[in-house]
């Protein structure tokens, strides 16, 4: 059981880390990605700069990233996700606790105040592809359904990229 535990926990890990960085010390940074010109509204919330990394043949966990504008006057939340792509969607944080990084379930969900912008970026809030039905290749592109208190639904497309990529790229 223990080795299982720690399987996942890796895999989990790898999906959140640039592979680069794997080794090196992790400073979480409020950063924008460079947004692809592809984006989604509903209500006064726009969803963009969306991007998966490729993953490793028979792995179950993948990362997912995206940003999130709140152009409204009244607050809103992300309360849950789900896809084609995977058996659940959860939305997890990274935060160093001390000297350990400790990735955890926002249950929840993610609030987003009136006139701000979240990015769910690698090594902060992301969101979670569990029991993945097939790795994602690099080139493919994975739609996951975001769902807001308030705001409704919207399906957002990410486009998968390479398994260090850490933001969207520019079309």
């Amino acid at each position: 059981m223990t080795i299982l535990i720690i399987r996942v926990f890796a895999t989990a890990l790898v999906a959140c880390i640039p592979l680069s960085n794997a080794h090196a010390d992790v400073t979480l940074v409020e950063a924008t990605p460079t947004l692809s010109t592809a984006s989604e509204a509903v209500g006064d919330l726009v969803v963009s700069g969306g991007f998966a990394r490729a993953m490793l043949p028979g792995a179950k966990v993948g990362g997912g990233y995206l940003t999130i504008a709140n152009q409204g006057s009244t607050a809103d939340r992300l309360v849950s996700m789900s896809s084609a792509a995977a058996g659940r969607v959860e939305l997890h944080e990274m935060a160093m606790e001390g000297e350990v990084m400790r990735m955890r379930a926002l249950k929840e969900g993610l609030a987003i105040a009136a006139g701000e912008t979240i990015s769910l970026m690698p090594g902060g809030h992301h969101l979670m592809f569990m029991d993945i039905v097939e790795p994602f290749r690099e080139g493919a592109s994975v739609a996951v359904t975001l769902t807001f208190e308030h705001a409704g639904s919207v399906e957002a497309v990410l486009a998968v990229l390479s398994p260090g990529a850490t933001q969207a790229e520019q079309k």
